[in-house]
C-alpha cells in the first residue's frame, strides 16, 4: 500500500514535458498486432496500462520491450515485433485491469479471423457497453457470442459496409477502423469519435498502408487493403496530462511552461482557464499557463471532442472549489465520474450533486485530510486539490494515477510541489 503525501501552500513554477497521450499510445501497440514484424512506437509514457498492454500483447505472441529515454518527462519506445501468426485470446487476469485491452478485438478479428477477448475492466466510473463495438463488428459481417466471461468473434473475410454509431465512442470508432482497414472494400464510419487520438490511431494506420480519409470528422471513411507493413511512429502528446498540468498552474496561482501542449487539443479548456482569469500563452515549445490571484468560477459542460474532456473534469472541480463564486459542472459522458466528490468534500470543498449536474461554491483554501483516488483522473484532481490545502493531505490507492501519469511525483517536485510518495502498512 503506498500513498502521496501532498503539503499544500506552495505555486507551481518553472517547465513541465508532456509525453505521448496514454490513450493513443494503447491503442497504436494495438495495432501493430495488424502487421507481421518490428512496429516500433515512439513517446510512449513510462506508466503501468503499457506494462499491461506490454504483457497482453506477449500473450499473443508478441515480443514487446520498453526502451525509457531520459529527457523525455517519462516518455519512451515500445518495441513490438508481431508473428505471422498471432494468438488470439486475451487472458482476463489482464484485461480486468485496464479496459483498453479491448482495443485487440478489431485487429485479431481482420487479421486472425478469430478472437477471443475477456470483457474488460478499468475505472470505475461509469456503464460504458461494448454494444457499439459489437454491433459495428456483426455489420462487418463478423459472429460475436458471449461465454463465460468471453467474447467470441469469428468472421473468416470482413467486409466493408455503412456504420452508424448512437455516440462517439472513442473506443468503438477505434476497434472498427482498426477492423475495416484489412476488410474488401469500403467502410464508413458515421457519428464517429474525432478526439485527437482518433486521428493519431489513424495516422499511423495510413503509415502503415491502410486508406483512411476524414479523421477527426464525424464521418470516416475506409478503404480496404491486403496487407499492411509495421513502421516507426510517434504518438502524439498526451493532452489530458498537459491540461492537468495547466489547471494546477492556475490552482496554485503559478507559472508554468508545458512543452509539448497542443493548443488545439484543449481549446475549450484553455478558454475556461482564461475565463477564470489566467493567462494562457502559446510559446514556440508549448503552451505557458500563469496565474497571479484567485481565479474565478466558470461554469463547465463535459462533451466529446472538441468539447471540455470529462477527463478533466475532476481537475475543474478541483479547480472550482477554490474559486472564488459558484460554478455549475456537468457531466455528460461517464454518469459515475462523481464518484471522486466525497472525497473532494473531505477535504472541506462544498459540492452538491445533483444527477449529472455537480453545484460547486468555492472557498478560499482546502483543508487536509486522508483521501482515496477512485481513479486515474480522480487521484490527479485530489492531489492537485491538496496542494490548496492546509497542512499535509494523503491520497491513498495511488496505483489508479501510475496508469495514467508517468514520472507524477517526480514531475510535480520539479514545479516546486511538496509531496512525497509514502508505504503504508496494509
Amino acid at each position: 500500500m503506498e500513498c502521496f503525501e501532498v503539503t499544500g501552500g506552495t505555486a507551481l513554477t518553472g517547465r513541465v514535458r508532456v509525453t505521448g497521450a496514454k490513450n493513443s499510445a494503447l491503442k497504436l501497440m494495438a495495432a501493430a498486432l495488424l502487421a507481421a514484424g518490428r512496429t516500433t512506437i515512439d513517446e510512449v509514457p513510462d506508466i503501468l496500462d503499457v506494462a499491461i498492454m506490454s504483457e497482453v500483447l506477449r500473450r499473443l505472441g508478441c515480443d514487446v520491450t520498453y526502451e525509457r529515454i531520459a529527457g523525455t518527462g517519462g516518455g519512451g519506445r515500445v518495441i513490438i515485433d508481431v508473428p505471422e501468426q498471432p494468438g488470439t485470446e486475451t487472458d482476463y487476469d489482464l484485461v480486468r485491469k485496464m479496459r483498453a485491452s479491448i482495443s485487440v478485438l478489431g485487429p485479431l478479428v481482420a487479421r486472425c479471423g478469430s478472437a477471443r477477448v475477456a470483457l474488460p475492466g478499468g475505472d470505475a466510473i461509469g456503464s460504458r457497453g461494448l454494444d457499439m463495438h459489437i454491433s459495428g463488428l456483426e455489420r462487418l459481417g463478423a459472429t460475436i457470442d458471449s461465454e463465460h466471461g468471453f467474447l467470441v468473434a469469428t468472421a473468416p473475410r470482413l467486409v466493408g459496409t455503412t456504420i452508424w454509431l448512437d455516440f462517439p465512442s472513442v473506443g468503438a470508432t477505434e476497434n472498427l477502423v482498426m477492423a475495416a482497414v484489412l476488410a474488401q472494400g469500403t467502410t464508413v464510419v458515421d457519428n464517429a469519435a474525432r478526439e485527437p487520438e482518433i486521428a493519431d490511431l489513424c495516422a499511423m494506420l495510413n503509415a502503415m498502408g491502410a486508406r483512411i480519409d476524414g479523421a477527426g470528422t464525424s464521418t470516416i471513411t475506409v478503404e480496404g487493403v491486403t496487407g499492411l507493413h509495421p513502421v516507426t511512429y510517434t504518438t502524439v502528446t498526451d493532452r489530458i496530462v498537459a491540461g492537468t498540468w495547466a489547471i494546477g498552474a492556475v490552482m496554485t496561482r503559478g507559472d508554468v511552461v508545458i512543452e509539448r501542449a497542443v493548443p488545439a487539443h484543449l481549446s475549450v479548456a484553455l478558454d475556461k482557464l482564461t475565463d477564470a482569469g489566467a493567462s494562457v500563452e502559446v510559446v514556440p515549445d508549448g503552451l505557458r499557463v500563469v496565474m497571479t490571484e484567485r481565479p474565478r468560477c466558470v461554469d463547465i459542460v463535459t462533451l466529446p471532442f472538441p468539447g471540455f474532456p470529462t477527463d478533466l473534469q475532476p481537475m475543474a472541480v478541483a479547480l472550482a472549489a477554490v474559486s472564488s463564486g459558484t460554478a455549475l459542472i456537468t457531466e455528460n459522458v461517464f454518469e459515475g465520474r462523481f464518484m471522486f466528490v466525497n472525497e473532494l468534500v473531505r477535504l472541506g470543498a462544498h459540492v452538491r450533486i445533483d444527477g449529472h449536474h455537480a453545484v460547486v461554491r468555492g472557498r478560499e483554501r482546502l483543508s487536509s485530510a486522508p483521501v482515496l483516488a477512485t481513479d486515474i483522473r480522480a487521484g490527479a484532481g485530489l492531489v492537485l486539490a491538496g496542494l490548496v490545502s492546509d497542512g499535509v493531505t494523503e491520497v491513498a490507492e495511488v496505483h489508479h494515477v501510475d496508469r495514467g501519469y508517468p514520472d507524477f511525483v517526480d514531475q510535480l517536485r520539479g514545479l516546486g510541489a511538496t509531496i512525497e510518495r509514502v508505504a503504508r502498512p496494509d
